[in-house]
């Protein structure tokens, strides 16, 4: 019977520390080569979109940097923090983007020079923004010398010097790095730098007071930033132009140039352009003494610095919540690296007990018992172990889910917010100017009645838009209700083209109603409107003039396909995959101008499958698009 017993224990014994060898010694294999590859990635999207979607651009730097903290990827969190930096220093954040430029420096790699000349200057840019001038032509000299014989590096280093010579009012120095600069994008046909640093240029010598040399070079960067299509640019200029002529005591063609900086500023959504054009207007009707005029422009500004001013402080304590939350998650991470060391020296000490009693028992028969506790307990505790794990994983899905959702939920506001605020604001702003300028003489009333017939389709635009998030919002709040009945898609065709005929006729595009006469399908007549309000609405806009527009509707089993297809410059792969997503929908300008907020095209998806149906595209870039859906027909027609 002992025998039997010591038996039994030696063979337990060496089934433990057989299934801790599988367990333990033989972890999980990662590919790290993949692993590195995916956190480029990331890095590499976020600095290209980091200008236009800064807020994307973080969740993305900061995904990478949690991954490179895990995977102990030194490369990728130089790259994370540096991009973070650029994110912040984009938004005008500059002490934290210091923090997060400093710290790249820490773990990019000496061998990556490039990649350090660019974060070096970029230190030297932040530092420069907040006025320490020392500290930010030391960070350039860094870069300069890191930048090597790259003419691209080399050029944006002598750039932001040019910047702090400026500021510093050492303009012979300004102009003469400024100058190096553009010669350096020039020999790398740079034309997008080459046009700012004309721009540099023309406000370097107005600060010298050279206004003719200013002149000249403003107006060549004036000419660059339309080959360019760089509105931001000649928004600025237009200001620049404003600043120029009060110096010269032109002040009402400082006066216009003013207005054309403020109205293009509002268009783009350039706060800080559209707040200077504003403070320049006033300035101007100071030094003409049109007290009056200064005092109502300067009324406009402090209600515009006011919003601003609000809308900062929100964003500034956004933004340091996601500081907080991403140190958050990397300190989390530190302490989960250093309890799984801690893990991994109990089980090492459990295994080496085990080994002891093993020896153990062959002398001392009572001490199975005690081995067996062990073990019972051992085991009791790694299931604890896997069920917490298990647990936190499932928790950590939710979590992740919860947020992916409360994002669109916030996208989803931030959009309806922005359309209100300045979508729909500018055209009544626009007819402002228009009622303004004719009141003050500065239009005849031949003059405001072409204004007129050129705003009437931003209007009838805006109406759309106020339509579509009318039908959005309450969809949201009331619910999605269909009142089904029979509608007769060819009569709704012909609503269409009374309700747009004064938009077909100024660009001369032919309407083809193809659609069955007499034959209904069972749909929510009113949502049927939306749509092809919509659709009919986009074809128009992004075909150009004496195209062709045509309804058209075929029966396909119980259901009918309707179809809006244009003859206007079509989309490629990756603009349709973005079309029906509220996470990457877009809207581009119209082939004469025209705006949307791209909420449209998510309204009509909503509504046709609400019906029953599923909407579709296609489309070829020069060609034209298609949009189709299917209803179902009214039973009598089956």
């Amino acid at each position: 019977m002992r025998r039997f017993i010591l038996l039994l224990s030696l063979l337990l014994i060496y089934k433990l520390s057989v299934a801790q060898r599988v367990v333990h010694d033989h972890p999980p294999v990662r590919d790290t080569a993949a692993l590195y590859k995916h956190i480029d990635n990331l890095n590499n999207t976020a600095y290209n979109i980091y200008l236009n979607t800064p807020d994307l651009a973080r969740r993305l730097a900061e995904k990478a940097l949690l991954l490179s903290q895990e995977s102990n990827y030194a490369t990728g969190k130089g790259r994370s923090f540096y991009n973070i930096g650029l994110i912040y220093w984009s938004q005008s954040y500059y002490p934290i983007s210091l923090f997060y430029l400093n710290s790249a420096t820490n773990y990019l790699p000496a061998g990556k020079s490039l990649d350090l000349s660019d974060c070096f200057n970029a230190l030297g840019r932040t530092y420069a923004d907040l006025g320490n001038y020392k500290q930010a032509l030391a960070n350039l000299d860094k870069a300069l010398y890191l930048a090597g014989k790259d003419k691209a590096l080399l050029a944006e280093v002598y750039s932001e010097r040019s910047y702090v010579y400026c500021a510093t009012k050492n303009y012979d120095k300004a102009v003469e790095a400024a100058q190096y600069s553009l010669k350096l994008n020039q020999e790398i046909n740079d034309k997008g730098n080459i046009a700012v640093l004309y721009a540099r240029l023309g406000g370097i010598y107005r600060f010298k007071k050279d206004y003719p040399a200013a002149l000249k070079y403003d107006s060549i960067s004036y000419s660059m930033s339309k080959i360019t299509s760089n509105k931001r640019l000649r928004a600025k200029l237009y200001t620049e132009y404003a600043l120029l002529y009060n110096e010269l005591h032109k002040y009402d063609t400082a006066i216009s140039y003013a207005k054309m900086g403020i109205t293009l500023a509002d268009s783009i959504g350039i706060i800080d352009a559209e707040v200077e054009g504003y403070k320049a207007l006033v300035n101007s009707y100071e030094l003409k003494n049109d007290f009056k005029s200064a005092l109502a422009y300067q009324k406009r500004y402090a209600v515009m610095d006011d919003s601003i001013s609000t809308s900062t402080k929100l964003k500034t304590i956004k933004l340091i919540q996601d500081h907080s939350a991403l140190n958050s998650k990397l300190n989390d991470i530190k302490l989960m690296e250093a309890g799984d060391r801690e893990n991994k020296a109990k089980i090492k000490a459990q295994t080496k007990l085990i080994l002891i009693l093993a020896a153990s028992l062959v002398v001392l028969i009572s001490m199975l018992f005690i081995t067996f506790y062990l073990y019972k307990q051992k085991k009791l505790l790694s299931n604890k172990l896997k069920n917490q794990h298990s647990a936190l994983l499932n928790q950590k899905e939710l979590i992740e889910m919860q947020a992916t959702n409360l994002q669109s939920v916030n996208d989803l506001k931030d959009k309806l917010l922005a359309v209100i605020g300045h979508d729909l604001r500018t055209p009544i702003a626009n007819m402002s100017n228009i009622i303004e300028m004719f009141n003050d003489g500065y239009l005849d009333a031949g003059e405001v009645s072409e204004l007129m017939k050129e705003i009437s389709p931003i209007m009838k635009g805006t109406e759309l838009t106020l339509s579509n998030l009318t039908e959005w919002a309450g969809s949201q709040i009331k619910g999605k209700n269909v009142n089904s009945t029979n509608v007769d898609i060819f009569l709704l065709g012909v609503e269409m083209e009374q309700t747009f005929m004064h938009h077909l006729q100024l660009k001369s595009i032919d309407f083809t109603n193809k659609a069955y006469a007499g034959q209904s399908v069972l749909a929510d007549e009113n949502h049927i409107k939306v749509i092809l309000r919509n659709l009919v609405s986009n074809a128009i806009k992004f075909t150009g003039n004496k195209g062709n527009i045509t309804l058209a509707t075929q029966l396909e089993d119980n259901s009918i396909i309707i179809s809006v297809t244009d003859t206007g410059k079509g989309m490629d792969a990756d603009e349709i995959e973005k079309l029906f997503s509220i996470n990457t929908h877009f809207s581009l300008s119209g082939t004469s101008g025209e705006r949307g907020t791209g909420i449209g095209l998510l309204l009509c998806k909503e509504l046709v499958e609400l019906n029953g149906g599923k909407l579709s595209v296609s489309s070829m870039v020069g060609k034209g698009s298609t949009f189709y859906f299917n209803l179902p027909l009214v039973r009598a027609y089956v």
